[in-house]
């Protein structure tokens, strides 16, 4: 049976998941609503949409201060499940009140976080699962997409980014955390150093993240919106990443390539070679539309439920208190 989706939102980067849901087996399109009149969706209010195309699954993909009230709208009509955009709601409040709503009606609730679905990320993983680098030590992202230079920043792709009082970490960031926590598990202490270098915007847009972890191991995100890096396409990796155990490393590239080398050698093995994906960086919205396709289908279960998402709100929190403060915080869950 093929699955009905209903989209809310036409805005910049809905237009990623409209084209994604075309090329998907075993889904599709069937409305899309917006309150745009000039964006000539299928319909203005999510309640029409609901009520005329019953869709099964409804995609979210709207700025989150209408997550909330989306959700609540269609639990009632019962979709096989529902996806929304991060950043997740308004606060963590919301987002644990909402994640609440959604398991007592029975409606699987997934946050569309799909930065862990690009390729490199998931060789990666495939990588450290079957021991090829030994115990894992550090994991590093420089994250370089060179767009937030000068007083234009952010206009032409998605001018909000200007406006919003908490940045890097929050709207960009937040992606690398759950990436973290995909490949290394979740963390047991944070440390953040923020900074704003572009006055043009209001939030940070520069700094790092290090989460810490028992064993020994540390992850660094090192951020930086106003920097490049060597790339035909910024926006395929955003950076590049390095990720060392004592028995080899892995290094991903800005072509998105992902190269093996072991320890105490200088030969290096590609795992992942360059290529042209189609869709957003690395096709990583196809790749999380897929997977939840198959999770509703039986095929496996479906990840980044907006249960496990609460643990990535409150790490984003955190860095954000660290960076208050100037310490390095534990985390004690939530």
């Amino acid at each position: 049976m093929t699955l009905r989706v209903g989209l809310m939102g036409l805005g910049y980067f809905a237009g990623f998941h409209r084209e994604a849901w075309g090329r998907i087996a075993g889904a599709e399109l069937v409305a899309t609503c917006d309150s745009d009149p000039a964006r000539s969706a299928d319909f203005t209010t999510l309640e029409e949409m609901l009520a005329a195309a019953a869709p099964d699954i409804l995609d979210i993909a709207t700025p989150p201060p209408s997550h909330a009230q989306a959700i609540r709208t269609a639990l009632p009509h019962r979709p096989r499940a529902i996806i929304c955009q991060k950043p997740f709601c308004t606060s963590p409040e919301e987002a644990l009140a909402v994640t609440a709503e959604a398991e007592a009606a029975g409606v699987p609730l997934i946050v569309h976080e799909n930065f862990r679905f690009q390729p490199w990320f998931r060789t990666m993983k495939a990588a450290l699962d079957d021991g090829m680098l030994g115990r894992p030590l550090t994991l590093s992202f420089r994250l370089r997409p060179g767009d937030g230079r000068g007083p234009d920043a952010y206009l032409a792709r998605q001018p909000y980014f200007r406006d919003m009082p908490r940045f890097l970490i929050h709207e960009t960031g937040v992606h690398y955390i759950d990436v973290f926590r995909f490949l290394l598990g979740t963390p047991d202490g944070v440390y953040a150093d923020l900074r704003r270098l572009n006055p043009a915007i209001r939030g940070e847009d520069a700094g790092y993240l290090i989460l810490d972890y028992g064993a020994g191991a540390q992850a660094m995100l090192d951020g930086n919106r106003l920097s490049d890096f060597d790339t035909d396409d910024p926006r395929r990796t955003f950076g590049e990443a390095l990720l060392e155990g004592d028995a080899g490393a892995l290094h991903l590239t800005g072509d998105g390539a992902v190269t093996f080398r072991a320890t105490g050698t200088r030969e290096r093995h590609v795992l992942l070679a360059a290529r042209n994906w189609p869709g957003f960086a690395g096709d990583c919205v196809h790749a999380l539309q897929s997977h939840a396709v198959a999770a509703l289908e039986g095929r496996g279960g479906f990840e980044n439920t907006a249960r496990d998402y609460l643990t990535v709100i409150a790490l984003v929190e955190l860095a954000y208190a660290s960076a208050g403060c100037g310490a390095r915080l534990p985390f004690q869950g939530i």
